[in-house]
């Protein structure tokens, strides 16, 4: 057991260091978010007030509704960022080195996938102490709650960063394909509006943004914050989760970059 908390230390304080000196990555993750927060919102404020829809008990502003989205957002960002410093530890060898370690391949990529995550948990929490000053408070105790929520949704995305990761053999061709995941993800969800006015607008665009992943991630700490539960946002977030990081480590491949430069 000794072996197991030393490795996972060791993964946690190299993902802690490199997130230190490489301080631009703290400034970019709030960056995205709090200009959707300060420049969107207001714009948007007179147009998209919100309804009384769950887990909201009264008409809510749109700075109060995309707080949650704009969180997720982070973690979104981060668990796809997450994936490239994986190729890269590929490309220089580094997870090779990691992997012969003696304790099972799953435990080291769930180590990382969990280190990741919890780097991520302190810039949202940064973002969301920025919110609160600017007059966007969440109970207090929905604050607490959603520590859970906010860190199964990093797993979530970290595991799919991973899987994703897996299939791109060249740090080139990176760029394209997290552009094509993230931005889907994101604007096809109830990230930035309710279900409802996608429903307005067109039948298909609901249904697409219905069956998004990601909506349930976002449905799942907007509950959280407000102390609520909700419950198929949670079976579907864990779910996924285990699926996302099953299918990650059983198609984990060290040697791809070894494999390209020996071609």
């Amino acid at each position: 057991m000794n072996a197991y908390w030393q490795c996972f230390s060791g993964i946690v304080l190299r993902e802690w260091l490199r997130f230190v000196l490489q301080r631009t990555r703290f400034l970019s993750a709030l960056v995205r978010p709090l200009l959707w927060l300060l420049v969107f919102a207001a714009g948007f404020r007179a147009a998209l007030g919100i309804a009384i829809i769950e887990p909201y008990d009264t008409y809510i502003p749109y700075e109060v509704y995309i707080i949650p989205g704009l969180a997720c957002m982070i973690l979104l960002f981060n668990g796809m960022q997450g994936s490239l410093s994986m190729v890269y530890d590929r490309e220089m060898g580094s997870m090779r080195v990691l992997l012969t370690s003696p304790l099972p391949r799953t435990f080291l990529l769930c180590s990382k996938l969990l280190a990741t995550s919890l780097i991520s948990l302190l810039q949202v929490y940064a973002f969301l102490a920025i919110a609160w000053l600017y007059g966007v408070q969440p109970p207090a105790m929905g604050l607490l709650l959603a520590l859970p929520a906010l860190l199964l949704v990093a797993l979530m995305l970290s595991a799919l960063g991973l899987l994703l990761s897996n299939a791109i053999r060249q740090l080139e061709n990176f760029a394209g394909v997290m552009n094509f995941v993230i931005f889907p993800l994101f604007f096809l969800s109830s990230a930035l509006y309710p279900l409802w006015k996608m429903r307005e607008s067109s039948e298909w665009l609901y249904w697409l943004c219905a069956l998004n992943p990601f909506t349930h991630a976002v449905e799942l700490v907007r509950f959280a914050l407000y102390e609520r539960f909700s419950p198929l946002a949670l079976a579907v977030c864990v779910g996924l989760t285990l699926v996302f990081a099953l299918l990650a480590v059983l198609t984990f491949n060290p040697q791809h970059a070894a494999l390209r430069k020996s071609g």
